[in-house]
């Protein structure tokens, strides 16, 4: 499964274009497109996939290439954004592994972050203030991420029984600092217990959450056993949380 806002082509999907480089030719593969919360919507999905039986191994990709579709005039925009990609593994006898994931969307939000440009919608390329490009409301955006965010956050700890003080990193989505600041706040988590890589590469979308994950574990932060919380918000509005045993 393979998490991305931004495919190399319409179709095929990427992910069948990324199976026949592996040459693991056969199995399923198919791209998830919930912007910046597509790592994580991926992830339930294999998790999802695994715990039924109907698979035993997944690879899950969270990839984006999101400067090839910025206006660099937009000041508001273009600064905030970068290229990236990050996978994981899953395997059925990987115990305890993913605890549980919750995966959330209001279309209603639509045109708060978005990009004009479809095949269907009736918007073409060429047409003024229609260009491939990412348009946002970065005030409006920032209050319905915090909220939401925290929500699911709250929902993810009722879910599993936990107190706050049982995580032991926050693994979040790499937009907006002041955004992961206040998901800490949440969990009353010192930002020493935050892994913070945006200033490294911007929002790389799906790309941020399994980049975030490598990083901390590439430099002895996380360790086996802990309990880890990734947590995403992104275009559509999409937002999700997956509560991972490492």
């Amino acid at each position: 499964m393979l998490g991305t806002t931004t495919p190399d082509l319409i179709f095929p999907s990427t992910a069948c274009l990324l199976q026949h480089r592996l040459g693991a030719n056969g199995c399923a593969a198919f791209d998830v497109n919930a912007a910046c919360s597509g790592f994580i919507y991926a992830l339930g999905v294999a998790d999802k996939f695994i715990r039924s039986g109907a698979a035993r191994k997944a690879l899950v990709v969270g990839a984006e290439t999101l400067t090839r579709m910025l206006d660099w005039s937009d000041r508001s925009t273009c600064v905030l954004f970068g290229d990236g990609a990050g996978a994981v593994v899953l395997t059925a006898d990987s115990a305890p592994g993913i605890v549980s994931t919750h995966l959330h969307a209001d279309g209603g939000y639509k045109e708060l972050l978005w990009n004009p440009v479809g095949v269907s919608a009736g918007f073409k390329p060429q047409e003024k203030n229609a260009g491939v490009r990412v348009m946002m409301t970065g005030n409006e955006v920032f209050k319905v991420a915090v909220k939401t965010l925290d929500a699911v956050v709250e929902e993810t700890l009722a879910a599993n029984g936990l107190d706050k003080h049982a995580i032991d990193w926050l693994i979040p989505h790499q937009a907006n600092l002041r955004i992961i600041q206040a998901t800490a706040k949440r969990l009353d988590m010192p930002m020493e217990r935050v892994i913070v890589t945006v200033d490294k590469h911007g929002n790389t979308s799906s790309g941020s959450v399994p980049l975030a994950l490598d990083h901390a574990v590439r430099t002895g932060k996380v360790q086996r056993g802990q309990l880890l919380l990734m947590e995403a918000f992104g275009g559509g509005f999409t937002w999700g949380s997956a509560l991972v045993r490492y």
